[in-house]
């Protein structure tokens, strides 16, 4: 839960670096809210043409601490923020992107900041 709070605090935050562990943690808490949220929708039938209300309102809201902790995380792993755009291509922008957030950060300091590893 540390690292989700984390990331909020850092709503905007599009400087600096995020760690793997920072990344998918936030990633994995956002799933698991989603998850309930689309269980509580199908169970309350709060669906309107297929997408519920709660849903669409986390989403709106998580969207741009998702932007920002992946760009931070195209940082830790030395390439620019614009790399998040790589995403809109279908499928292999997906893949690649995955591979961007799946591997180690660069080791010491470069120009996006310190290494996240050596802070925590």
């Amino acid at each position: 839960m540390k690292w989700y709070l984390e990331v909020w605090r850092k709503y905007a935050v599009f400087a600096g670096r995020a760690g793997r562990r920072e990344y998918w943690w936030f990633f994995l808490f956002n799933l698991v809210f989603s998850l309930a949220l689309g269980l509580v929708e199908i169970v309350t039938g709060c669906f309107g043409a297929g997408i519920g209300l709660l849903s669409v309102l986390y989403s709106l809201a998580v969207f741009v601490p998702s932007l920002a902790v992946t760009v931070r995380r195209l940082h830790d792993t030395g390439r620019c923020g614009w790399w998040v755009l790589v995403g809109l291509i279908p499928f292999v922008g997906v893949v690649v992107l995955l591979v961007f957030m799946v591997r180690d950060g660069a080791p010491g300091e470069n120009r996006y900041g310190p290494n996240p590893k050596a802070t925590v």
